[in-house]
């Protein structure tokens, strides 16, 4: 890290701006920073860390402190700004604290929030902004830096009473900074991922031993009882003895679980046995009650028959006497229809006369006739004049017709006469519309062709423009290369010259004694030329000719590639000057282009060439708009010419059908009037012909009516006499004294079937207690003492029971071995593969432990980490020393300390070794000066191994504030050339100190001088 330039801006006692320039002061290697107490020489420093980590060191960070300069005015804010070089990027990084600042509006003064900026410069684009969050910009900071604040503050700026704070850190606080500094993660993420892994093999090794343990408790829940006579398992979950523990605790339940198998086989043969004995019993017992209760069944169902005989009997008699009735039922039925036929004859007599006249309610069946007769005679010649009113009615409706055609043919003669009127206005219109749009249509085709032309210009104007850019961009790209291939030619030049100035050396370089020079012959070489400084070998020289040739080739390449762009341009350039151009339809446009043409004039802009193709678009869009119109004209005069031709040909039908309807309505005139004289004649009294005819056919239908029945009452009387006669015979025959009485016995079949079924149930239940009364197998049941199917029944439930309690027992047991023999191999799979894992886990915790010092192998109880940054911490102790014995006339030695103190693990320790005395002692017993610079001393060793460190943070600038005040001249003196060395690295330190014998010491210096409005800097180089 390199400091370039600071500005510090209403900054503690800072009131003004102030500009810090470090490459100044860095030049010398070391600089200092001197001027009164309370002028600001610490804050130049804080003003560097607060740039850095957005906060200054130490105490002086202290709640509620401000940052802002009391000197400075209102309006003007508070700003530090820092340039520099870290990560080889080059960074500025500018920040503003929390601070008032007047009201834009009004009096007072408003809160405004803390502000950062992060830009980086770039070679070929400048400064570019980066970022403006807190938290993003302080975290690339810290990833650059390589260091937290308080660890830059031990590092780099060693601030008034920290200065020795690295040398007198624990283990821990200094394990912290140099992980930080020595980029050791990769070893910490080692410790990480081997405990990662242990904790991994230690939870896989877990969770089988866990599944073990779940198997074992599942082996005990089969085993049952068996299970507690096994011994408990001693072994924990993750010791290695536990899956043995399992295996044999589950071969002792296997073992007991088969022997309880074999007792349940044979308790379920005995078993087995009374059940049988206690089924016979019980078959027996049932059997018996079973026949004697169907005896005594067989005696309660006899004496139930003999009760139900009488009623049996007159069934019976009731049947034979129904079926005796049902003989005479043909005669009865017929007898009933006859009678029904005869009143409704009767009836039907009765309506008919009611509708005759009086004077012929008593005429017979002849006189009805014979009246009926001379009516339909009558009737028969009425149809002639029927005729003749119908034909008299269709003349009345064809008169109406015949009008309404005349009303509609008017009404069409009308409406062809007003179209007709207007019909001359109308063609000229069309034809004129026709005419108007063949003209747009050949405006159109004019505009089309003017209108590709000038699209093509436009493009060709755009392309003209951007090329344009491209053409300036290849030429600047041209100009770098060259510019590059210059300096890569001086470059090569400058080298070659160097190497021929030096090629006595080189070719000294490959002489052996005894071989002749290829130069000079001679075999002896005396005095061999030596390398200069600045020396430029072979290799060199030819990757600067290579870099210039690559130098060469890209400017070759840049001016091709400006060469195309230049003719790309110029075709460009040339189509958007087309004397075609679309314009050109306007003539006075069109001579205003050729005179810019041929004035050498830059053509036109796209803008121009944008409206020109605008305006020709909208006037074609308009011109093919109305051209387009042309067929619709033309359809339009068609369909007028042949609705005119329809029009005319309606008109002179419908005169022809006026005159057509005329001697059609004289002829009807005519014949209707012949019609009325001979309806006259017939109609008589009646309004019409055809009420005349319904009433002479309403008489007919009367007549015939009644005639009719007068007719079937006779008939009806007839066949109702018969049928009296034919029942009263078949009565006689059936046994009846009266058809009466033998319609009093009818039964109809359902009650018929009833008393039979009634019968047959009597006869089939007297069969029935018959059959059993002769079983010989139930009679002696009957004789012997009552049946105990209750008893023999709890006897064999009890059988039962104890069967079923035998066959779960042995279900059990044998579902109980299986179950166990099932689990046991699940077991021994499961500690199969628990071996291999347990193997790993068991490795892996012992690199573990290792790494992480807590192995007992581990004497010194060192992490892995820090057993590389006490390597480290070696190295630092080392470069230190060689500052430390220079700067302590050779007494003092920093040696790295691998001993634990107190509970604490070793490896970090720093001690110092006194040569006066012999002894190694801690740090913390050094006085004022010498643990000052032996601080110093440490700080440098430790930029110096940072800095040859490979991924290491370089530490370029160091900063001491006091602490010099402590030394004598002599120990001055040995300090100052240290320090005064560090330019042979490339590095500088600045001092901040109040000893006045250092002015005169160091040259290059930065006064800071205290004033009255503020301090201020100066620059003394």
């Amino acid at each position: 890290m390199r400091l370039h330039r600071l500005s510090i801006t209403a900054f503690g006692p800072f009131g003004a701006t102030q500009d810090v320039d470090f490459d100044a002061l860095s030049s010398a290697g070391l600089f200092l920073l001197h001027g009164p107490t309370g002028a600001g020489k610490t804050s130049v420093l804080d003003a560097v860390c607060f740039a850095l980590y957005g906060a200054v060191p130490g105490a002086r960070q202290s709640p509620g402190a401000s940052l802002r300069s009391d000197h400075a005015p209102a309006d003007l804010p508070t700003e530090v700004q820092l340039e520099l070089t870290v990560g080889g990027r080059r960074l500025e990084v500018t920040r503003s604290p929390a601070q008032p600042r007047p009201k834009k509006r009004g009096d007072g003064f408003t809160l405004e929030k803390a502000q950062s900026r992060l830009r980086g410069h770039d070679p070929e684009r400048g400064w570019q902004a980066l970022s403006k969050s807190h938290q993003e910009i302080g975290e690339e900071l810290t990833r650059l830096i390589g260091m937290s604040r308080d660890q830059f503050c031990q590092v780099v700026l060693l601030p008034q009473g920290d200065f020795a704070r690295f040398l007198r850190s624990d283990a821990e606080a200094r394990g912290k900074l140099l992980g930080r500094l020595f980029d050791t993660r990769r070893f910490a993420a080692v410790e990480e991922r081997l405990a990662e892994l242990r904790r991994g093999g230690e939870a896989r090794v877990i969770a089988a031993d866990e599944r073990i343990l779940a198997l074992a408790q599942r082996i005990a829940q089969a085993a049952g009882p068996a299970g507690g006579e096994a011994t408990p398992i001693a072994a924990r979950r993750g010791e290695p003895g536990l899956a043995e523990a399992v295996l044999e605790w589950a071969a002792v339940a296997r073992s007991t679980a088969r022997e309880r198998l074999d007792i349940a086989h044979r308790v379920l043969t005995g078993a087995e046995g009374r059940q049988r004995t206690a089924r016979h019993a019980l078959d027996t017992e049932r059997e018996l009650a079973r026949l004697q209760e169907r005896y005594e069944e067989t005696v309660r169902r006899a004496a139930a028959l003999e009760e139900r005989r009488p009623e049996h009997d007159r069934c019976q008699e009731e049947l034979e006497r129904a079926r005796k009735a049902d003989r005479v039922a043909p005669a009865l039925e017929l007898r009933e229809e006859a009678e029904l036929a005869h009143r409704r004859a009767d009836a039907a007599l009765d309506r008919a006369r009611a509708q005759l006249p009086s004077d012929l309610a008593d005429a017979g069946p002849d006189q009805l006739a014979e009246l009926e007769r001379r009516f339909r005679q009558e009737l028969g010649g009425l149809e002639s004049a029927r005729r003749a009113e119908a034909r008299s009615a269709g003349i009345d409706g064809e008169r109406e017709r015949l009008e309404r055609e005349s009303r509609a043919d008017d009404a069409t003669v009308r409406d062809a006469d007003a179209w007709l009127a207007g019909w001359d206005a109308v063609h000229a219109g069309l034809r004129e519309r026709i005419a108007t749009a063949q003209e747009a249509a050949t405006r159109a085709e004019r505009l089309a062709g003017l209108l590709a032309p000038a699209r093509r210009r436009l493009e060709a104007a755009r392309r003209r423009d951007a090329l344009a850019d491209e053409l300036l961009a290849a030429g600047e790209t041209l100009a770098e290369a060259r510019e590059r291939a210059l300096d890569a030619h001086e470059s090569w030049l400058g080298l070659r010259e160097r190497r021929l100035r030096d090629i006595a050396a080189e070719l000294a370089a490959g002489l052996v004694d005894g071989t002749p020079c290829t130069v000079c012959g001679s075999a002896e070489h005396p005095a061999p030329a030596t390398e200069g400084d600045g020396h430029v070998d072979r290799a060199t020289e030819e990757t600067a000719l290579t870099a210039h040739r690559r130098a060469e080739e890209t400017r070759a390449r840049a001016e091709q590639a400006l060469g195309l762009v230049r003719e790309r341009h110029a075709t460009a350039h040339a189509e958007a000057r087309d004397a075609a151009a679309p314009a050109a339809a306007d003539g006075a446009s069109a001579a205003a282009v050729a005179d810019g043409e041929a004035q050498g004039a830059p053509g036109p802009s796209v803008d121009e060439l944008r409206d020109t193709v605008d305006r020709l678009a909208a006037e074609h869009a308009a011109e093919h708009l109305l051209a387009a119109g042309t067929h619709a004209a033309r359809e339009a005069l068609d369909a007028a010419e042949r609705e005119h031709a329809d029009r005319l040909e309606l008109r002179q039908e419908a005169e022809r059908r006026a005159a057509a309807r005329t001697s059609r309505r004289e002829a009807l005139d005519r014949e209707q009037t012949a019609l009325h004289d001979e309806l006259a004649a017939v109609r008589g009294a009646s309004g019409s012909v055809a009420a005349h005819a319904d009433r002479l056919t309403r008489r007919v239908e009367l007549l015939a009516e009644a005639a009719e029945a007068v007719r079937a009452e006779q008939d009806a009387a007839r066949r109702r006499k018969e049928a009296d006669d034919r029942l009263s015979d078949a009565a006689f025959r059936a046994g009846f004294d009266t058809p009466e009485a033998a319609a009093a016995t009818l039964l109809d079949p359902a009650a018929q079937r009833d008393l039979q079924h009634r019968i047959d149930a009597w006869q089939a239940e007297a069969a029935a207690v018959a059959d059993r009364r002769a079983e010989r197998d139930a009679r002696e049941a009957a004789e012997q003492p009552a049946a105990r199917p209750s008893a023999a029944q709890g006897a064999f439930e009890t059988a039962e029971w104890l069967l079923r309690e035998a066959s779960s027992a042995l279900a059990a047991a044998d579902q109980r071995c299986g179950e166990l023999t099932r689990l046991s191999r699940q077991a021994a799979d499961e500690v199969r593969r628990l071996g291999p894992v347990r193997q790993e886990y068991e490795r892996v915790a012992r690199l573990a432990g290792l790494a992480a010092g807590t192995s007992a192998d581990n004497e010194r109880k060192m992490r892995l980490e820090a057993y590389v940054l006490a390597a480290r911490l070696e190295q630092v102790a080392a470069a230190a020393t060689a500052r430390l014995q220079r700067m302590s006339s050779g007494r003092y030695t920093l040696v790295h300390s691998d001993a634990r103190t107190g509970g604490r693990r070793a490896g970090l320790g720093l001690h110092v070794v006194d040569a006066w005395t012999g002894s190694e002692r801690d740090t913390a017993t050094l006085s004022g000066g010498e643990t000052f610079f032996a601080s110093l001393a440490l700080a440098l060793g430790l930029a110096d191994v940072v800095t040859e460190e490979a991924g290491g943070v370089r530490l370029d600038t160091l900063f001491i504030d006091e602490g010099f005040g402590s030394l004598d001249d002599q120990t001055l003196d040995e300090v100052l050339d240290v320090l005064d060395s560090l330019r042979e690295r490339d590095r500088s330190v600045g001092i901040v100190s109040h000893v006045a014998d250092l002015r005169r010491r160091i040259p290059v210096r930065l006064e800071v001088v205290k004033e009255r409005q503020g301090s201020s800097v100066r620059h003394r180089l």
